[in-house]
């Protein structure tokens, strides 16, 4: 984080281009998600608001794809992170650079690590296994200055 961001909220505040590797180590497949991302100050809710859009590849089937999510602080380096809808999802714990947590949605269980990389860079790894899921996420986020939205 820069000097000027104070925690990590401040820190993913903004846009951002996102690119992720899927890896399906159930179905054997390999695939991409790229698109943008933003974090954004709710009014409503005093929470920050995540939406990501963008084209995922997944077995030589391309389709658009989205994803939201609330953060609300708990510290300058603690957010917890929860579904769109309000459901619980997982504590975002920053220490040294990074974090890990996990989310169990039954019958299998979520690992997440990340790493601030740079300045204007996150990294996130996302690990499922279980009776009905068993791939991987591997994301690279990377600060966007332009406009938000597609």
């Amino acid at each position: 984080m820069s000097e000027e961001q104070h925690g990590v909220a401040d820190f993913l505040r903004g846009r951002w281009r996102v690119r992720r590797r899927v890896v399906d180590h159930r179905a054997g497949q390999e695939g991409a998600f790229t698109g943008w991302a933003v974090f954004a100050d709710d009014p409503e809710s005093g929470q920050l608001a995540y939406h990501e859009e963008g084209e995922v590849e997944l077995g030589g089937v391309r389709r658009p794809a989205t994803r939201s999510l609330r953060y609300a602080e708990r510290g300058a380096d603690v957010l917890d992170v929860t579904f769109a809808d309000g459901r619980e999802f997982y504590r975002l714990r920053l220490g040294e650079g990074g974090w890990s947590a996990d989310h169990w949605c039954s019958p299998d269980t979520y690992l997440v690590t990340g790493r601030i990389t740079g300045p204007d860079s996150y990294t996130e790894r996302w690990r499922a296994t279980g009776p009905a899921k068993d791939y991987e996420l591997l994301t690279d986020y990377e600060r966007d200055g332009g406009p938000e939205g597609p």
